[in-house]
Order: structure tokens, then sequence, then C-alpha cells
């Protein structure tokens, strides 16, 4: 489809709402990860496909004109991207840190190159008159099928722990699904809606929920509908119910001390009239 000629302020805030979640989405990931030293359930792959995708996820957002958040966004994606990838083969792979992270570096200085060769040369001859948008439209497609590769791995792993979500950090997920959803809100704000763009999205909104509803289905099935609750509200009703066996004891004392009182008074009656 044509590039976008200008780009509504409602896009721009909501396309750099978007941009914002997708800057800090894996800093979560990233932090657990080194607390934790262990990136066991976080497949490196994952990682490595996501870094690829935003070579043509980039060069898409730049050829079409979307709005300015848009396109940086692909670029920090990709770095956080390779900065996990690096921690996976420092932690799991047993890298050396520094070599893990040196590669990294090569490989987004790569990859840097290659979008960068990739503008540079389709952008002249996709704003000449009656030039083809085949080009652009095989780019965007390569960055939507790569983007949704990137989030099958997952689904393996969680096959493999029976429905359970391991590795992953919560906070990374929820904030990623939320960079795509405003990110989608911006390009249904702009002046005319990309299909390509949107489909990227949408694939990473119903990828990520579906990893949403394996955790919480296994939830449900190993520890009930309760292990959904939030831990302070589980904190609570565990208080509220020994709070409650406490005071059936005290009521159960009360009574036999009681019933132990009426007993006592009796025979001292029997006695008196003795």
């Amino acid at each position: 489809m044509p590039a976008q000629e200008s780009t509504p302020l409602a896009a721009t805030i909501l396309g750099l709402a978007g941009t914002i979640c997708w800057c800090i989405q894996l800093v979560p990931q990233i932090w657990r990860n080194h607390r934790t030293k262990n990136t066991a359930g976080l497949p490196a792959s994952m990682l490595m496909l996501w870094a690829l995708s935003a070579i043509p996820f980039g060069v898409y957002a730049i050829l079409q004109n979307l709005n300015l958040p848009l396109q940086i966004q692909p670029q920090v994606f990709g770095v956080l991207s390779l900065l996990t990838w690096a921690q996976c083969q420092h932690y799991h792979t047993h890298w050396r840190a520094i070599p893990a992270l040196l590669t990294a570096i090569g490989i987004g200085a790569l990859f840097g190159g290659i979008e960068a060769a990739l503008v540079l040369t389709l952008r002249p001859l996709y704003n000449r008159p009656n030039s083809s948008e085949l080009p652009v439209t095989i780019i965007g497609i390569a960055a939507a099928i790569l983007l949704a590769a990137g989030l099958l791995p997952p689904y393996v792993e969680i096959w493999g722990n029976r429905g359970e979500v391991r590795g992953f950090s919560f906070k990374f997920l929820a904030t990623d699904w939320m960079g795509a959803f405003l990110s989608l809100m911006s390009l249904v704000a702009q002046e005319r809606f990309d299909y390509l763009g949107g489909v990227m999205y949408i694939v990473c909104l119903l990828l990520e929920t579906g990893i949403f509803m394996c955790q919480g289905v296994w939830v449900v099935r190993t520890r009930g509908w309760r292990g959904l609750w939030p831990g302070w509200m589980r904190r609570g009703k565990k208080v509220e119910a020994e709070g409650a066996e406490g005071t059936d004891e005290v009521t159960e004392e009360g009574s036999e001390g009681g019933r132990k009182d009426a007993a006592a008074e009796k025979t001292r009656g029997d006695s008196e009239m003795v």
C-alpha cells in the first residue's frame, strides 16, 4: 500500500506509548535473568528470531513512513532481544559474559548494516511514480512471519513442561502485550490503516495471549481457581482461615469449660442435699 503522507497527533501519541512499552518490555526479563542467573525455559531461538525480525520490521516501517515512534520501535526491540539472547548464552550455554556480549554486539552491527542497506536501496525505487509495491509487501510479510516464528519456541517449551510456563517474566509479557496493542491502535489512528503492520501486531497479541492462557489453565489444573488470585489475596484468605480455626478452637474450649463448670455445680448441689 502507498506510504503515509502525514501522521495525525493521536497516532503519534499512541505510537509513542507503544514504543515506550517495547523499549522497556524486556527489562523485567533481563533483570530476572540477572537475579536468578538462570534462563531455563526462555528459548534463545525466540530472541534471535525477534532480533532478526527487526530488520524487515524496521525497513517496512521506514519505507511506509509510519509515525516516527513506530520507526524507532524495531531498532530498540532488536537491541533488547540480542542483549537477552546474550544472557541465554551466558547463563544456559555457559559462554563467558564478555564473548557473549561481544557476539551480540557484532550480530547487532551486522543486522543494522543490512537494514540500512535495504532502506537506502529500496527507498529511491519505492518513491518513484508508479513503482511496484511488491518488494515492500514481501518485506512486511517476512517481518510478520519472523515475529510469529519467534513466539512458537515458547509453545514447544510449554508442551514439554505439561502446560507450565517457565523462565518467563510475566511483567515482560504484559508490557510486550500492551506495547503491541497500543501500536496497533496507533495504526488505526493513522489516515490509512496499514494492514501488514497491523498483522504483525495482531499476531504478537494472539500468541502472547495464548501463553497467558496456558499458564492460567496450568494453575487452575494444579492449584485450583484460588491459584489465579493475586498473592496478597491468597495470604489474606490464609490468615482468615487460620483466624477462623483459632476461633473454633477457643469456642470448643469454652464449651468444654462450661460443661465442666455445670457438672461441678451439680455435684456440689447434690452434696448439700445429702
